[in-house]
């Protein structure tokens, strides 16, 4: 019988070497496997957990109970990413990548819970939204001020995580893995952003409030149907004085009160400003809002509001009705003296459109603004309001463009630094380029109430961008509006027609190329060129009649971006803002 030979000893030990690497990989293929599984169902818990804590963190106590399992869930997906098997399987190929997202993604929301949210969540346990309600009038600053080092370290710890999550390669991800890295940076970003919002408030809300010494606010009622840069003329105005968080209505005015100063500049405008706008900002309290930028309109305002009572005030404010009815849904429903009930619903037609058929005479529209005002505060200063609404609300006329705040305290308006309250001119950098188109009435009337603009922007071929901007009058029959409305012809524009400057900021390094007007029934408009804080300006002049229209469409050379936008004058519809459109100078 013939014998099969037996193995060699070497053969035997690379066989069982073999079949042990076979055996230590699926053993590690299996533990890696059922610790991503675990891990990936406490990332979702604590995405979701952190979700509802940074929608909540406007109201403290709600992000609180928010946070209160996410500690344990982040924990534990940290724990079970960090053991030496999930690290050394990092460094493998294909599978390697999506590891060590994983890991990346899971200890930066594991840090942020831990060394910023929970933090924050535990200075400000018991602190609610109501703290923002009145007592006795009087709002406490101290519980607000308190919270403000932790929102601080919040918003620090959540940028970095952030950061963290934004810079992992994504490219090689695949399926879950590129879902919860994508959707752990958003919500990370959400809380940031959040965070941000919450310590800069804590900061400056206080302040604003009279925590530490008596202030007092210059508020700029704008006037949406006779349009300036920043919203509307500056229509009536209202001194607002705090002290240790009590809120006073200290004096009201209109702007016939200022006529009386003449009309002489108050301030030294800067040259580029009045190369483009000549020097009206700074001789009519209507036209402060001209310029694109409140840091030149707000202190003009100040200096005639001295000149006039003597008062220099902390600070300056400018909104517009749009944002009284914003605040309207907080506070509900207002009876003015008049009788006339003011809601969210009927705020912007009556103070915009109504007001100017029941009321002939200036001094009794001027009366009938300082009422609708006076009552809106008193309600907000007497706590009768939702104060998640009234959070909502101001948010909302924030992001808009239509709260504007300049504090004369250089520290305390860098607080504001980067924010859309600052009514700063639109900043480009390497990933956005963002254009400027603002909206003046030329006409000396209320006919904006029925103009309607488009903005669209467009990235062409290469380093060339476009820009469209079209204005519809959709004003009726001109016999049916009244004087005041029309303007009369009184600066020479046909009564029913509407004159418009259109201010076109191009993006810091922009050159215009190609320029194209369509008119419908119009005057051909005209243009007129400058430069703004290094920004090229085009101006465009259509005038229009019921019924007309008018498009602009700019050519631009810039730096290719990742963002293209655009930011315009609030108008009294909050549908009427910029949007992606197609490039209309094909290559």
């Amino acid at each position: 019988m013939t014998r099969r030979p037996s193995s060699s000893p070497a053969g035997s030990l690379f066989a069982g070497a073999v079949m042990t690497v076979l055996v230590l990989g699926l053993v590690a293929t299996a533990w890696i496997g059922v610790r991503a599984a675990a891990a990936y169902g406490h990332l979702q818990a604590a995405e979701s957990a952190v979700a509802t804590a940074a929608s909540s963190i406007d109201d403290p106590s709600a992000a609180v109970s928010a946070l209160t399992s996410v500690s344990a869930d982040t924990s534990a997906a940290r724990s079970l990413t960090s053991d030496p098997v999930w690290e050394l399987a990092e460094t493998l190929p294909w599978v390697g990548p999506q590891l060590a997202a994983v890991s990346t993604t899971t200890a930066a929301v594991d840090t942020a819970v831990s060394q910023a949210l929970a933090p924050l969540s535990a200075a400000s346990a018991g602190l609610s939204v109501d703290a923002l309600r009145p007592v006795g009038g009087v709002i406490d600053v101290t519980r607000l001020a308190a919270i403000a080092p932790a929102a601080d370290s919040a918003h620090v710890g959540l940028a970095q995580a952030a950061s963290e999550v934004a810079a992992i390669d994504r490219s090689p991800l695949i399926g879950r893995v590129a879902d919860a890295v994508s959707r752990s940076a958003q919500v990370l970003r959400r809380a940031s952003d959040a965070a941000d919002a919450l310590s800069r408030a804590t900061r400056l809300v206080p302040a604003m409030l009279g925590a530490e010494r008596p202030r007092s606010t210059l508020v700029l009622f704008e006037n949406n149907a006779e349009w300036r840069s920043l919203g509307g003329i500056v229509g009536a105005v209202a001194q607002l004085d705090t002290r240790d968080g009590r809120m006073t209505l200290t004096a009201q005015a209109s702007t016939a009160d200022f006529a009386a100063m003449g009309d002489a500049p108050v301030v030294d405008l800067p040259a580029d400003v009045i190369d483009v706008y000549d020097t009206r900002p700074a001789r009519f309290i209507q036209n402060t809002t001209q310029v694109p930028d409140f840091s030149v309109g707000a202190p003009v305002a100040r200096e005639m509001w001295r000149r006039l009572t003597g008062n220099t005030v902390d600070s300056v404010v400018a909104l517009d009705p749009v944002t009284l009815s914003y605040l309207l849904r907080a506070t509900g429903p207002v009876t003015l003296p008049s009788g006339d009930e003011l809601t969210a619903d009927n705020a912007v037609p009556l103070l915009l459109s109504d007001v100017y058929r029941r009321f002939p005479d200036p001094r009794a529209q001027d009366a009938f603004f300082q009422s609708a005002s006076a009552s809106v505060f008193q309600a907000l200063a007497g706590g009768r309001f939702d104060p998640a609404a009234l959070i909502d609300a101001v948010s909302r006329a924030g992001a808009e463009r239509r709260l504007l705040v300049w504090n004369a305290d250089a520290v305390e308006q860098a607080t504001l630094d980067g924010t859309t309250l600052q009514g700063a001119l639109p900043v480009s950098d390497a990933t956005r380029s963002t254009f400027g188109v603002y909206l003046n009435d030329g006409t000396g009337s209320k006919m904006d109430y029925y103009l309607h603009p488009e903005v669209e922007t467009a990235w062409c071929d290469g380093d060339r961008a476009s820009l469209h901007v079209s204005l519809r009058n959709d004003a009726p029959d001109a016999k049916s509006l009244p004087r005041y409305v029309t303007g009369g012809g009184d600066f020479g524009v046909p009564v029913g027609e509407a004159l418009t400057g259109v201010y076109v900021y191009l993006p810091s390094g922009a050159e215009p190329m190609d320029r194209q007007t369509t008119t419908t029934g119009a005057i051909a408009p005209g243009f007129a060129d400058g430069v703004h804080e290094g920004r090229y300006v085009v101006k465009w002049s259509p005038q229009l009649g019921p019924g007309q229209s008018a498009d602009l469409d700019l050519e631009v050379r810039m730096p290719r971006t990742a963002v293209l936008d655009a930011v315009s004058t609030p108008t009294r519809d909050g549908a009427e803002v910029p949007r992606a459109g197609a490039c209309r100078f094909p290559g």
